[in-house]
């Protein structure tokens, strides 16, 4: 499950970058684009945070 996130945030980080710096789409296409990659990244993002490893005593060690 993991992987397949960090897959998906991989993905949309690169979506991102190919469709604001190379796709040459303009105006309501690239916002689209925009936000839906955005809503993947996010989606992800949380879905990694809400995945992630705890710690057995749920307390974090203090320095």
């Amino acid at each position: 499950m993991r992987a397949l996130l960090w897959l998906l945030l991989t993905a949309s980080v690169l979506a991102n970058v190919f469709i604001s710096s190379f796709s040459g789409w303009t105006g309501g296409l690239r916002i689209a684009g925009s936000v839906c990659t955005g809503a993947v990244l996010i989606g992800s993002a949380v879905g990694l945070w809400l995945t992630r490893p705890r710690d057995r005593d749920g307390d974090r060690a203090r320095v």
